[in-house]
């Protein structure tokens, strides 16, 4: 049986827990400063992008085929993948087809869904991750804990440590600036001896065929400007109806992600190198995938896949500043992962129906996130799903006593005129042995509770 999330939380090292809080915090912060300074209220900008995106999810079909032909247009070869399995063959037989043996690959949360790094390996293509982060996982055969910073739960001391063992450094320094220099001096080689280069896609424009990439680092525009071939692996959520609609997302995504009015690179894809152009992909594929996407459009949490993986869930979330995302046991972590995963990966592994019960449902997330997605009442509907399916969720504490209480006005005056009685009661004398593991994992605030009935019934007097 794997952890449970607050039982990996307990057993995370501080090390590993300090550079998840200040990194989220950070992120946090930066967002919010980023979005309010430009933007007096940002919520109908929010409201317009969810509504956006939810128009393209009710009409998926007939983007779908527009995409199709608007890339195909361009000189793009379209393919769709139902399964994981699918995706991994499709990528396998294009490389093959141009005798590829090696690759870069910039970063994509869809790979990582996939599993697709090792598959490739298993099956004899060197496949480089370039994005700095995904680069360190690699060579630490790790998983990402973070949608944007996977490397989340590092800290610099453990990369330079990392970069010493692995020879790409001849001595310890965990001076940040000389650890990108010297991953810079190693990836530019391999751009040049790569044979084909792999991206996912941010967005993909139905009208123009357009695919957008949004990076910090340029990785993706090295990965393909020497390549002959490049191969684009994005899920079938990823379109949106019109090239103006990313004047809404873009400004949402960079303040979302890294509180940055814009990301460095944003860069527009048009297909295969043209006539007058001296580099780039002389072949491009398009890999749309399914993956279970339309098992969540059809199911009462649709809204998750309005999701443009900013990660701003992930900063803001009280649980996942505390458990990291290696706790949600999936590539998706914090309260996206809480919703998507369950109902994504579910069938495969059921084992995920207890993410939804990882969250406090304090609703920060429903609030930074910017394409207005209700992510507690989605993590509700599938606390209910689980309750009617009778999913057992190890050592949850039933509320049918509080829903006795709480339904019951006077058993709950009595309790709350009690209620001050638990500061001074030690947990041992909780009356449910669940309760009082419970307890045992949480300090309680002071209660000062019971006296308002009192000051109103003075008040009216």
């Amino acid at each position: 049986m794997p952890q449970q999330i607050d039982t990996y939380a307990r057993n995370i090292s501080d090390e590993k827990q300090h550079s998840v809080i200040d990194g989220s915090s950070a992120g946090t912060d930066k967002r919010y400063k980023a979005l309010h300074h430009d933007y007096g209220d940002p919520n109908p900008l929010r409201k317009l992008a969810g509504a956006i995106k939810d128009h393209t999810l009710h009409h998926l079909d007939e983007y779908l085929e527009k995409s199709e032909k608007a890339l195909t247009d361009r000189g793009v070869h379209v393919h769709y993948a139902s399964t994981d399995e699918d995706a991994r063959q499709a990528i396998l037989s294009i490389l093959r087809e141009h005798g590829v043996t090696q690759l870069t690959k910039s970063k994509s949360m869809a790979a990582e869904e996939i599993h697709l790094n090792p598959f490739l390996i298993e099956n004899g293509i060197d496949c480089l991750e370039s994005d700095l982060g995904e680069f360190i996982i690699q060579l630490d055969g790790d998983e990402p804990s973070h949608i944007v910073k996977p490397i989340i739960h590092k800290n610099r001391r453990g990369i330079a440590e990392t970069f010493l063992r692995e020879g790409i450094a001849a001595d310890y320094n965990d001076d940040p600036e000389t650890i990108t220099r010297r991953a810079r001096v190693h990836l530019r080689g391999k751009y040049m001896t790569a044979e084909a280069g792999i991206t996912g896609a941010n967005f993909v424009c139905s009208d123009t065929g357009r695919l957008v990439l949004v990076t910090n680092e340029g990785n993706s525009r090295f990965g393909m400007a020497p390549n002959k071939l490049h191969i684009a692996l994005v899920g079938i959520e990823k379109i949106i109806p019109k090239e103006r609609d990313l004047s809404v997302f873009l400004n949402l995504l960079g303040r979302s992600a890294t509180g940055q009015q814009l990301t460095v690179y944003t860069e527009f894809i048009n297909g295969p190198k043209s006539a007058n152009q001296a580099d780039g992909p002389e072949h491009m594929h398009v890999v749309f995938i399914d993956n279970g996407r339309t098992d969540v459009l059809a199911s009462n949490c649709r809204e998750i896949l309005r999701c443009i993986r900013c990660s701003a869930c992930q900063n803001v979330c009280p649980v996942y500043r505390q458990a990291s995302g290696h706790a949600y046991r999936s590539t998706y972590g914090g309260p996206i992962g809480a919703v998507l995963s369950p109902i994504l990966f579910g069938s495969r592994f059921p084992e995920l129906a207890d993410l939804p019960k990882a969250s406090s449902l304090c609703g920060a997330c429903n609030e930074v996130c910017p394409v207005d997605i209700p992510i507690s009442d989605l993590l509700l509907r599938l606390r209910d799903k689980a309750k009617r399916e009778e999913i057992p969720s190890e050592g949850a504490i039933p509320m049918s006593p509080f829903a006795t209480l709480a339904t019951s006005p006077s058993l709950w005056r009595t309790a709350m005129t009690m209620s001050k009685a638990m500061n001074h009661l030690p947990i041992q004398v909780a009356p449910i042995k669940p309760l009082q593991d419970w307890l045992g994992q949480r300090t309680l605030p002071e209660s000062h509770g019971g006296d308002f009935r009192k000051w109103l019934k003075e008040r009216r007097r």
